[in-house]
């Protein structure tokens, strides 16, 4: 890891609690990142804080580290009876909020304070059993916390600190709805400390800061550099018969390192892990059909290093913080910009340097202008020989389910591999 992603403010340096400063060394903090060190001088105050910054620079930390002091700070307020959540934390996804919960975990190990985590697709009974047993902290997706709150599982009127991470994704979702239902539910917002962060801050996220939060600040992060400086970015033109080849030429090439593969379809995800499989390359397609349990020993495989390729959909862009991924290759361009950047930012964390490569093939090269006046510069082009392309082993047919009404879709291209690129400017 880099250490020139940091500030010159250090985490001793702030008026913490001893228990969290404990955290704080476990974790094996010592300089804050540029967003900790401007946004948390402000929520310690307290101060509600709107920040946005790259993914992977330390928002997380920032958030939980303020609102653990916090509640802290204020535990003479908690009423006695039952206990109800005091922070109150909602994620876009499952991945989100399951990382949020860790971080809480590993910083707020001393500070006596308990976390609860509630999220569509497994575990509802375990869920529902330990909030209804009272948490301090309670962290989830919207979808399950109204669930669980239309039951009476807890209140909401006790809560001193209210977060929203990735607000930009939860409009992209559909949430919006559900968002104002459960923060119409809290405390008034100038009886709490809110906190908004995301990677993107748009006219519309702005506006539900303002209608749900106190007067916070606005804190932005070096808005000009939307994709981080150390994630070296290439990319092909290929036929989209040449895609798959191309494909498992990199990874071939590319050998030792961890490596995200991003495509736009589920299915399309299932081909290219059948593909990877047969022409002997270990990977394994995560998306949001993937039984929740099934998804985090995925996960785990992946950050342990027994699984080299990990590919996904977008659900996997977003709120995965996995150390160490050398490659991430965008097999289909997305349709929306955001997405590339929030790809892309799966590798260079923390400080790190990273490569993304990408594909513009016949189907989705035409997003690649959007991208391009999106993040402010042209993508080094990168070329490849045709005659050099691996020759590939063809996988079984998968035994499909009888069809549900499913969408299915497909970027073209049948095969992949490719070569090592040839880092050309256009």
């Amino acid at each position: 890891m880099s250490e020139n992603h940091l500030s010159d403010l250090r985490f001793d340096s702030l008026d913490l609690h001893e228990s969290i400063r404990a955290g704080i060394r476990d974790a094996g903090f010592d300089f804050c990142t540029p967003i900790q060190a401007s946004t948390l001088p402000i929520a310690l105050r307290p101060s509600d804080v709107a920040g946005q910054a790259q993914t992977g620079t330390g928002k997380t930390a920032a958030f939980l580290i303020a609102a653990f002091q916090r509640l802290l700070s204020n535990q003479g307020e908690v009423p006695e009876g039952q206990k109800q959540p005091r922070l109150f934390a909602l994620a876009p996804t499952r991945e989100l909020a399951v990382q949020i919960a860790k971080d809480a975990e590993l910083l707020g190990k001393h500070t006596g304070l308990t976390v609860g985590l509630a999220y569509g697709g497994t575990d509802y009974e375990k869920q529902r059993k330990r909030l209804a047993d009272g948490v301090d902290l309670l962290i989830g997706t919207p979808g399950r916390i109204i669930d669980f709150y239309k039951q009476g599982v807890f209140k909401l009127d006790q809560v001193q600190v209210a977060i929203l991470d990735e607000a930009d994704r939860m409009f992209d979702l559909g949430f919006i709805k559900d968002i104002r239902y459960l923060l119409r539910r809290l405390p008034p917002p100038d009886q709490r400390l809110n906190m908004l962060f995301s990677a993107t801050l748009s006219q519309r996220v702005m506006e539900l800061a303002y209608e749900h939060m106190n007067e916070p600040e606005l804190i932005r992060i070096e808005p000009e550099k939307v994709t981080a400086d150390k994630v070296r970015q290439a990319i092909f033109y290929p036929a989209n018969e040449d895609k798959m080849p191309l494909l498992i030429g990199l990874v071939r090439e590319i050998g030792e390192g961890r490596i995200m593969i991003f495509v736009n379809m589920k299915r399309e995800a299932e081909k290219v892990q059948d593909y990877l499989e047969a022409n002997g390359i270990h990977a394994a397609a995560i998306s949001g059909d993937v039984p929740q349990n099934k998804r985090q020993r995925m996960l785990a495989d992946f950050q342990e290093g027994r699984l080299p390729v990990l590919i996904g959909t977008d659900v996997a862009s977003r709120g995965l913080h996995i150390e160490d991924v050398e490659y991430v290759i965008n097999y289909d361009l997305p349709q929306d910009p955001e997405d590339y950047v929030h790809r892309i930012g799966r590798t260079a964390r923390a400080g790190a340097s990273g490569n993304a490569l990408s594909m513009a093939c016949e189907t989705y090269a035409v997003a690649l202008p959007d991208i391009e006046n999106y993040i402010g510069h042209k993508i080094p082009f990168a070329n490849y020989d045709h005659d050099d392309l691996p020759q590939l082993v063809k996988p079984k047919p998968r035994k499909r389910k009888p069809p549900q009404g499913r969408r299915g879709g497909s970027s073209g291209g049948q095969r992949s591999g490719g070569r090592r690129p040839q880092q050309n400017r256009r």
